[in-house]
């Protein structure tokens, strides 16, 4: 029987996923083209708010490129659990594209 491997602290939760694509106004899809990671992957890494269900490297992967973005991964603690914010307030949003622009 497999043990299950313990999980790095800077793995995201899927929350926390959602939460800063979110902060950016990005859509899966947006996300996607940024990472390079399949639309369903993304899905699937947010569709929880325990740890995101994806392997290391694609964890590492979209941290990367929404900390790049301008979000902040916040930890969790005895008190309050794992978040994301924006590192600045003058971050923008990014506009949402409508299909035939």
């Amino acid at each position: 029987m497999k043990t299950p491997r313990a999980r790095s602290p800077n793995h995201p939760t899927g929350a926390q996923l959602r939460g800063a694509r979110g902060l950016l106004n990005l859509s899966v899809l947006d996300l996607s083209e940024r990472t390079g990671l399949a639309v369903n992957t993304i899905k699937r890494a947010e569709a929880t708010n325990d740890f995101a269900p994806i392997n290391r490297a694609n964890a590492n992967l979209l941290v990367t490129v929404l900390q790049n973005l301008g979000v902040m991964f916040l930890p969790a603690d005895e008190v309050v659990g794992a978040g994301v914010r924006l590192e600045a307030s003058d971050t923008p949003a990014f506009a949402r594209r409508r299909s035939g622009d």
